[in-house]
């Protein structure tokens, strides 16, 4: 993953597309999947590793314009932020009910 402090506005809009479309599952969120620095992200990272997902994830706390860059990007404001295939899928709230209909694991079993 490349250090976004030494990019432009541009390099960094080019880096999400490429991070999510070159992983299944990628989740941009405060802190590290080893250590969130929020419960939400927290959260998220929990359910993924319940359904025994692999999955890559960004801290968007690293450079303050990832986050804005993002948001503009995906049109979803708050953190964090899971993509499935591509696709924004929701935050924290919609993840967890993903994950407690079971469409979630559906989601995640379709490849």
């Amino acid at each position: 993953m490349s250090d976004t402090l030494t990019m432009t506005d541009d390099q960094i809009l080019e880096q999400i597309k490429k991070e999510v479309a070159e992983n299944r599952v990628f989740v941009y969120m405060k802190g590290t999947p080893d250590m969130p620095r929020c419960g939400f992200s927290n959260r998220v990272v929990q359910i993924l590793r319940l359904t025994g997902t692999e999955f890559g994830a960004r801290d968007i706390l690293a450079d303050p314009r990832i986050r804005d860059i993002l948001a503009s990007w995906s049109e979803w404001p708050t953190s964090p932020q899971v993509f499935v295939d591509g696709k924004l899928i929701g935050g924290c709230d919609i993840t967890t009910e993903m994950y407690e209909s079971g469409e979630l694991q559906q989601l995640l079993d379709q490849k």
